[in-house]
């Protein structure tokens, strides 16, 4: 395994060429959604559509679950995540929302008031 320092940022992950093969399967199902019919059948039958993708049991779960940042630690990429958001009809402030744990006001007032501080945010090693 190559040496990732970032690894050391909490609450971070970086996707890079390791989390890309990962999640290559559950990116391509989050692009398949771009085109209406297919959001069709998957709102229509969601385990039956995630079914004809060769993701793993763990990626289908996220999917089905709208577990983002489980889906993003299984190789999922927001950018492309952002299309199964947006097809059960949640916009980037509610999918960010609810990530961090808070409601979509909440996280759009913390934002407003320049985000999280960086304090215990920039390294693992910093809270030790």
């Amino acid at each position: 395994m190559l040496n990732k320092p970032y690894l050391d940022v909490p609450g971070t992950t970086v996707f890079d060429m390791e989390q890309s093969r990962k999640g290559y399967h559950l990116n391509q199902f989050c692009m398949s959604l771009m085109k209406a019919e297919n959001r069709q059948r998957f709102l229509a039958n969601q385990r039956a559509y995630v079914d004809e993708w060769p993701m793993t049991e763990d990626q289908k779960q996220a999917v089905l679950a709208v577990d983002l940042n489980r889906a993003i630690s299984l190789g999922g990429n927001i950018y492309f995540l952002a299309k199964l958001g947006a097809t059960h009809g949640k916009s980037f402030q509610q999918m960010a929302g609810s990530m961090t744990g808070m409601s979509e006001d909440d996280y759009r007032s913390m934002m407003i008031a320049g985000g999280r501080s960086v304090n215990g945010n920039r390294s693992i090693q910093e809270r030790n």
